[in-house]
């Protein structure tokens, strides 16, 4: 009886100290990471130009007009994680250290192209324009997608849904910046959109 007594015992303190790790693992997985966007506002950007962006259903949508949404701070060294969906028409991008927030482009910032239709796919969607191309190019037209883009000094490496897309490229011309959801055309929705200083 006695032995029991200690295996349940043994037992109900693994299971207490499993219990009590659980939640600081699910806290250090989330350390440093700050939430831009979490599907309710859009309180960490400020649009700009006509497109006619607007939360619903736990996600901030456009499908008119041109545009951008831009974070209110300036980052350097960053990660950023995206969940997005476009349909087939659409052309979008995720543009990083923008240098001029109230004109954004691809020469006063990086972009992280969401375009499956570009003429030249190989700066479509995956790669950073006129930059790095493609290491593969995937497309991404009516899913939800991930990207993962990491900004660390002058290197860049960018990951579309688990595929490596983009690893080390190197450009110094923009050191840092604001970051920027585009709308171009088609419809263009992101759910969630996080990001880690490094």
């Amino acid at each position: 009886m006695k032995r029991w007594s200690a295996v349940a015992i043994a037992l109900l303190f693994a299971a207490c100290t499993a219990l009590w790790h659980a939640p600081q693992a699910s806290g250090q997985a989330d350390a440093g990471w700050v939430t831009l966007f979490d599907g309710k506002n859009l309180d960490s950007f400020t649009p700009i130009g006509d497109a006619n962006w607007k939360v619903a259903d736990g996600v901030v949508v456009a499908d008119k007009g041109n545009g951008f949404l831009v974070s209110k701070n300036t980052y350097k060294d960053f990660q950023i994680r995206a969940e997005f969906w476009v349909d087939a028409e659409a052309n979008s991008g995720i543009f990083i250290r923008c240098t001029d927030p109230t004109n954004v482009t691809s020469k006063n910032a990086y972009e992280v192209n969401i375009f499956d239709k570009r003429p030249d796919p190989s700066y479509g969607t995956g790669a950073i324009v006129d930059v790095a191309k493609a290491a593969t190019v995937l497309k991404a037209a009516d899913k939800w997608n991930t990207y993962e883009i990491i900004a660390k000094g002058p290197k860049f490496t960018v990951t579309l849904d688990g595929t490596r897309t983009v690893d080390g490229a190197e450009n110094a011309e923009h050191p840092e910046g604001r970051i920027a959801l585009q709308y171009g055309a088609g419809v263009v929705k992101f759910r969630k959109v996080q990001i880690k200083p490094l």
